[in-house]
């Protein structure tokens, strides 16, 4: 059934849709937008880096994005202003991945494959690390999620409870990273913020609980990766752009039939 490439796609563009959801929600409560495109942004130099080392990409991403994700936690708060240090780390990993990519020797890298996604090329190996993604990613939400959500709704009351703030952030971290790893392939660095942000936001104003938020978001991320594979093939446009394309419309949609 995964031998044909639109089959791959559309199962590839649903795991990228899930793994997102649980994180995205978590990201518009905690206002985290521009940290997920900090991350997001790492990745190309993690790209580059693996390349260079001769390592799997998924590798270098994940553990760029990770480093990426700590270190702008650990600066925060420490004499620098958060916007500031969101800004600066965003644009310069962004920049120094591209400056990376074009020092490596060998073949030319399709550095937009990797800035916009490619998802029509994902191969089984991809798919299989997406699920696999998306599966420890939900484990991981699952596990913490009295702690994410008393930490986010309020820090003092969770170490009131005996739980750690700072603990739950770095778990988000591990989760925004891995990620950025599995859907760089799909939606490109560029891109992965939208569908972090976008199908959360869309499910906002129809949730009366936190976890029919989680599952809207869900059930939205993957109207829209679906809706914009139908546009890439029908329209013979790009698919990452398109996907995030139907993920805005149904955000408009959302809000114009929650203020009815």
């Amino acid at each position: 059934m995964f031998d044909h490439f639109l089959t791959r796609a559309v199962f590839g563009a649903i795991g990228v849709a899930l793994a997102a959801a649980p994180l995205g929600v978590f990201v518009v409560w905690r206002r985290m937008a521009y940290f997920g495109d900090a991350t997001a942004h790492a990745a190309v130099l993690g790209v580059a880096l693996a390349l260079a080392f001769s390592t799997p990409i998924f590798a270098g991403t994940l553990l760029v994005s990770l480093g990426m994700a700590f270190a702008v936690a650990r600066l925060t708060g420490r004499g620098f202003g958060a916007d500031m240090v969101l800004g600066v780390a965003s644009h310069a990993a962004l920049a120094f991945g591209l400056v990376a990519v074009t020092l490596i020797e060998g073949p030319r890298l399709d550095l937009q494959a990797y800035l916009f996604g490619d998802i029509l090329a994902v191969s089984h190996g991809d798919l299989g690390l997406i699920w696999i993604g998306a599966a420890v990613v939900w484990a991981l939400i699952v596990w913490r999620w009295n702690g994410l959500l008393l930490s986010t709704l309020s820090p003092d009351l969770a170490y009131a409870s005996g739980m750690n703030p700072g603990r739950e952030k770095y778990v988000l971290m591990v989760a925004l990273a891995l990620v950025v790893a599995v859907a760089i392939k799909i939606v490109g660095a560029l891109l992965i913020g939208a569908m972090l942000i976008i199908p959360a936001a869309s499910a906002r104003p129809f949730a009366r609980t936190p976890e029919h938020m989680l599952v809207g978001a869900a059930g939205l991320g993957i109207c829209a990766a679906l809706l914009g594979l139908w546009a890439a093939w029908e329209f013979d446009t790009p698919a990452g752009p398109s996907i995030v394309c139907a993920a805005a419309g149904l955000f408009a949609l959302s809000h114009l039939i929650g203020r009815r």
